[in-house]
């Protein structure tokens, strides 16, 4: 399980988060909504240790051990990976060989499921040797982080409005793949104020953020 617990946070002396609380358990989606600055992208950056953001008080766990105060990298370990709303370029990394080190698979077969998994989040292969993020569409980007996750298999995903800036269809197909995730054991925070993902994500629990907090908890899954 990954639990935050009564969570503060402020960035640059201003208070973002004011006690947020949340579970996510494997084999689940919990989906965030909220109008643009209720603080759903800080949450998601505190959850992962993004060292701009300050936590005041309150905690993260995972597994019943507290990561508050561990660095990105070290939480990577613990099996929490998060998508980007805006991922950086890397000019010169090659999608393929960052992807190969990361995961620690360097073989045939690390390749072939890639090609695979490209092809399933409406990629052309051909991307294994593009230069990561760099030239890409905003859509093409938010395909491709979809793509990392289903490879390097964390326990626990948050996705930071994947769904913006990609097309009703794209859109329908990320929740189908997201579902499958689920099914599959995978503990999914779904950040999003994207109409028809809260609609694809109805059965789910929504949780929505005001403030900094959370003000309606709609638990059906």
């Amino acid at each position: 399980m990954l639990k935050v617990s009564d969570l503060h946070a402020r960035v640059e002396e201003k208070e973002i988060l004011k006690g947020v609380s949340i579970e996510l358990t494997p084999g689940s989606i919990v989906v965030i909504t909220g109008p643009n600055g209720s603080g759903k992208s800080t949450l998601a950056r505190t959850i992962m240790g993004d060292e701009r953001i300050e936590v005041t008080s309150g905690s993260i766990e995972v597994e019943g051990e507290d990561i508050t105060d561990l660095p990105p990298e070290e939480r990577f370990k613990k099996s929490v990976f998060m998508t980007f709303q805006l991922p950086p370029e890397f000019e010169g990394i090659r999608i393929g060989d960052f992807m190969m080190k990361v995961s620690g698979r360097e073989d045939i077969s690390a390749i072939k499921e890639m090609k695979e998994l490209l092809k399933r989040v409406g990629l052309d292969e051909s991307f294994l040797f593009r230069e990561l993020h760099r030239g890409l569409s905003g859509g093409e980007r938010k395909r491709l982080e979809l793509f990392q996750a289903l490879f390097l298999k964390p326990k626990y995903i948050i996705l930071d409005e994947i769904d913006s800036g990609v097309d009703i269809e794209s859109v329908r197909k990320m929740v189908e793949i997201v579902k499958e995730m689920k099914e599959r054991g995978h503990a999914i925070l779904y950040i999003t104020h994207n109409p028809l993902s809260l609609e694809l994500l109805k059965d789910e629990t929504i949780l929505k953020m005001e403030g900094g907090k959370i003000v309606d908890n709609n638990r059906k899954g």
